[in-house]
């Protein structure tokens, strides 16, 4: 059973941006840190991005750093993952992740970076 829900994904065209988002009515996602994490086709799943329960943590893979930008919304449950800069090799599953590896997880949101 996927716990939490992604969703923002899309085409878009490199250089361009998307907001994905990671929501959930069953799990209040302010009693954890928050991790992002892809996978693209043949390719295993690679953490991308986390933070902290109060947000004032914030960390990155290199592949993203300087174009991704994490952040949360206790108020309203809710984190975000800010993309700019697209590139066609950020095409992947995005997944959110609550409770590390054994904890909650979503069904993953499509992106896809292409002309």
């Amino acid at each position: 059973q996927l716990q939490l829900v992604e969703s923002g994904g899309g085409l878009v065209q490199p250089g361009g941006s998307l907001r994905i988002s990671c929501s959930s009515s069953v799990v209040t996602l302010g009693n954890y840190a928050i991790g992002w994490f892809r996978q693209a086709p043949g390719k295993e799943a690679e953490g991308i991005s986390c933070i902290s329960i109060y947000g004032q943590n914030t960390n990155y893979a290199n592949a993203v750093k300087g174009r991704f930008t994490i952040s949360r919304d206790n108020t309203n449950h809710m984190v975000y993952l800010q993309m700019n800069s697209l590139k066609p090799e950020d095409t992947a599953v995005y997944y959110c992740n609550a409770g590390g590896r054994s904890g909650f997880w979503g069904q993953g949101t499509q992106v896809s970076v292409s002309s």
